[in-house]
């Protein structure tokens, strides 16, 4: 009697872990739409187009008095939503980790981040500035968002289905997008059909982005529960305090980490390669629409193919994963990287399938590079720290880093060239691959107070 009441015991938690997995699971399929839609395709060459259009007579603008290169207006902004990221993000994560009530704090970023990208719609003439604010609110919301949901990762998955959860999640992201990328490449191509202006069709599909945010984050804030006692009990174990403000909370952080070497010399590594990575998805179709010439058809047509391709290829890199080990997959992915990179910077102009091959080799590897990133993360992460340490993660994670972008603008506007802006991406990869290369993750996961899976 005893051992039925254990086994039942035991596939109840195990359903109940499943039912949180697909809950979770559904949060990556709510905002990535975000990231696909808006971030890759539609606002980086909306928003160039605004800019120009309230550009002086040398082709600037000029937010509170800086002289800044139109073309440059989009990177500089998303390099400024990691400014406020990064103040808020550490608070946001302690907080969390202190009061165990991450599914409130979710939901506000969810929320916040939705109503700002649907905001989005009224981005017409040369609103610039508006353009500007909504994107650093959005991609803000949408660092601490996410920060909360990856954090859930140690406490729904054991270390054994870490890499495959992850994965999962990422393919849900990457399908969603791929959905909404189809109903917008119709609107987009048949605008005139419908009734409206191609820049109407534009706003209407970043505002449809923020609609759907909103829509299918009310499943994982359903399903999610949080384990707010332990958590605390934890906390007041390690002496912790209830607050401090975002920057002094971000300083302690990394002094906790500096307790632990090994996992901070990962999250370095992963905060220069995964900056290349969001630089190239942020920047892409700038680099399509301005360098390459193409249309935004084209531009769409190539995201979705990224979209397509990231669902099969995060689920393989997954799979190679459980042989090989996380770690190796990652390199080799970054490897890919670099070749893709080099590639690009010899693209003709006017060639859309040379595009498409790029297309298709940054979806081959965009996914699953990414996803094992988080699971093998998750790993070094001490129990009890997990949104405070996921806040660090974060800051390099789905387009908020800042370094890349503010590269990718200060090459542009000193060069005038997207073709040398690109190319210097490449030294993200090439550092991130060494840093990498040289971590023993077996040793820093025993370290930090976790079981060594048997492949990693």
């Amino acid at each position: 009697m005893g051992t039925d009441t254990v086994r039942t015991a035991a596939s109840d938690e195990a359903a109940g872990r499943r039912r949180e997995q697909r809950g979770w699971y559904f949060y990556d399929w709510a905002c990535s739409v975000y990231s696909a839609s808006v971030l890759t395709v539609f606002l980086g060459p909306y928003l160039t187009s605004v800019a120009k259009e309230a550009a002086d007579a040398d082709g600037y603008v000029h937010p509170l008095g800086l002289p800044v290169r139109a073309g440059s207006f989009f990177a500089y902004s998303v390099s400024l939503s990691v400014i406020l990221a990064v103040v808020v993000m550490p608070l946001v994560g302690a907080a969390a980790d202190r009061t165990g009530r991450k599914k409130p704090l979710l939901g506000v970023a969810a929320y916040v981040g939705a109503a700002a990208t649907t905001g989005m719609f009224f981005l017409d003439g040369d609103r610039y500035l508006l353009g500007g604010a909504l994107l650093v609110v959005a991609n803000a919301a949408m660092a601490v968002g996410t920060m909360l949901y990856n954090s859930y990762l140690p406490q729904i998955a054991p270390p054994e289905e870490r890499d495959a959860v992850s994965s999962r999640g990422w393919a849900f992201g990457y399908a969603a997008g791929s959905l909404m990328l189809v109903v917008n490449l119709v609107l987009y191509l048949a605008h005139d059909s419908f009734g409206v202006s191609e820049s109407t069709a534009v706003r209407i599909c970043l505002a449809s982005a923020g609609v759907w945010w909103g829509a299918f984050a009310i499943i994982p804030l359903r399903r999610l529960r949080d384990r707010g006692r332990a958590e605390r009990a934890a906390t007041e174990r390690a002496g912790g305090e209830a607050t401090a403000p975002g920057l002094r909370q971000l300083a302690a952080t990394i002094r906790d980490m500096r307790r632990h070497p090994l996992t901070l010399s990962f999250l370095l590594a992963y905060l220069i390669y995964n900056d290349g990575i969001q630089t190239v998805i942020s920047q892409a179709s700038v680099y399509g629409s301005e360098e390459l010439g193409l249309g935004q058809s084209t531009l769409i047509g190539a995201v979705l193919l990224v979209q397509v391709l990231a669902v099969a290829g995060a689920l393989a890199m997954g799979r190679l994963a459980r042989t090989y080990g996380a770690k190796r997959t990652i390199l080799g992915s970054l490897v890919a990287w670099t070749l893709t990179l080099g590639a690009g910077y010899f693209l003709p102009a006017g060639a859309p399938v040379g595009f498409f091959l790029l297309a298709s080799a940054i979806g081959l590897v965009l996914g699953g590079s990414q996803a094992l990133s988080r699971s093998l993360f998750s790993h070094l992460v001490p129990p009890g720290k997990e949104a405070e340490y996921f806040s660090a993660y974060e800051m390099s994670d789905r387009g908020m880093s800042w370094l890349g972008p503010l590269l990718f603008g200060l090459t542009y506007q000193l060069t005038g060239s997207y073709r040398d802006a690109i190319i210097s991406l490449v030294a993200f990869f090439v550092l991130g691959f060494l840093l990498l290369a040289r971590v023993p993750v077996r040793r820093a996961i025993g370290a930090a107070g976790n079981p060594v899976p048997e492949k990693i």
